[in-house]
């Protein structure tokens, strides 16, 4: 019998934006714990713990501020949308839009073909499309409906969901809280390193190419970017934007060698 943990989350969707006072309850304490009674009182002593303990204050901050717009960005990010009337493009019309050669030359091609249809939204479904059933809604790329941002994870942001997962852990001080938080995000590296979403883990049992895996090196930039500087930002530069279409939503590179 196959269990997807995640429709449990369905049932908390009752407690709607109260999650997000939980969160932010949670990194207060956290900001107390360590500017207010750990590090704040040694600064006062002098000396070597002042330096330490001033350093790590800023540190500190600078990965609050971090966390904060990260969490601000996935809560308030629409995780893609499908466009009104949407169809899948033929083979044709997709060469005809841009199917590189150098795409080709790497061993991978651009397609947006394939997907579905949804009855629900009566709409055309992109690849890597799913309906969430709490939104009521088909989201681009879905890979979970998160209680904890109050809002579906998806294309277009994945990467601000990574980021506040790490951050998160960073602010945590309970240890059991810290540990499965952080199984929760060795998860999704996996995840990210394979190109693979939650839901489609199911879809990938018994398929020995998954046919969006490009390596691991172009998994992470389907979803950070390539622009380096702003892989711990909640940011895409528009050069990232204009080249790399995966970023939102309707169309993925693929594997040459694996069939559509």
């Amino acid at each position: 019998m196959e269990i997807n943990v995640f429709k449990f989350c369905s049932g908390l969707r009752v407690l709607g934006h109260v999650m997000i006072l939980l969160v932010a309850a949670i990194v207060g304490v956290s900001y107390y714990a360590v500017v207010f009674l750990t590090y704040g009182p040694q600064l006062l002593r002098g000396g070597f713990d002042t330096f330490l303990s001033f350093t790590i204050v800023i540190i500190f901050h600078v990965l609050l501020v971090l966390l904060l717009w990260s969490y601000i960005r996935v809560v308030l990010k629409d995780p893609g949308s499908v466009p009104e009337n949407w169809r899948a493009v033929s083979g044709e019309e997709s060469l005809e839009v841009g199917t590189s050669l150098a795409a080709a030359e790497n061993g991978f091609e651009r397609r947006s073909r394939g997907g579905g249809y949804c009855i629900h939204c009566q709409n055309g479904k992109p690849p890597r499309c799913h309906h969430c059933s709490i939104c009521q809604r088909c989201v681009l790329k879905m890979d979970h409906h998160c209680v904890w941002v109050v809002n579906c994870v998806g294309a277009c942001n994945y990467k601000f969901f990574l980021l506040f997962l790490i951050l998160y852990l960073d602010a945590v001080l309970n240890f059991a809280f810290a540990l499965s938080l952080l199984c929760f995000v060795v998860m999704h590296a996996s995840l990210l390193s394979s190109n693979t979403t939650s839901v489609e883990v199911h879809e990938k049992k018994g398929v020995i190419r998954w046919k969006y895996d490009l390596g691991r090196k172009k998994n992470f930039e389907q979803v950070f970017g390539t622009k380096k500087s702003l892989w711990l930002f909640p940011l895409f530069s528009e050069d990232d934007l204009e080249k790399i279409p995966a970023l939102h939503g309707l169309e993925f590179p693929t594997r040459s060698d694996v069939d559509a």
